[in-house]
């Protein structure tokens, strides 16, 4: 008695425009994330395999244990390489377990190595 008909008939309208407010909320909250966590992640990612692969003989590298080494030996396309920790101590170590490397060797270095 004391509601009309047409305050019944608005509801089906709002509801349809609640759905709508909420898809608007949610495609500027998938674009921060993308900007914020996944781009970055994928360039690290892409920055470290262009690091590994660049690795020559002659390099100081970090290995992901902290420990610090000399490249002994290091052929591209192999998973593993030959990186020596301390004098007369040489450790094999895969490729993608190195976290950084401190000192870049020349072409012409690393021959001589």
């Amino acid at each position: 008695m004391f509601i009309s008909s047409a305050y019944a008939q608005a509801a089906g309208a709002g509801a349809s425009d609640a759905i709508l407010q909420q898809l608007l909320l949610f495609v500027p909250l998938i674009a921060i994330f993308y900007f914020l966590l996944i781009r970055p992640q994928q360039k690290r990612a892409k920055d470290h395999q262009a690091m590994v692969a660049n690795i020559r003989r002659g390099d100081q590298v970090i290995l992901a244990s902290g420990m610090l080494g000399k490249v002994k030996n290091a052929k591209d396309g192999d998973a593993d390489i030959d990186v020596e920790i301390a004098p007369g101590t040489v450790v094999k170590v895969i490729r993608a377990t190195i976290s950084g490397v401190r000192g870049k060797t020349d072409a012409k270095d690393a021959k001589e190595a």
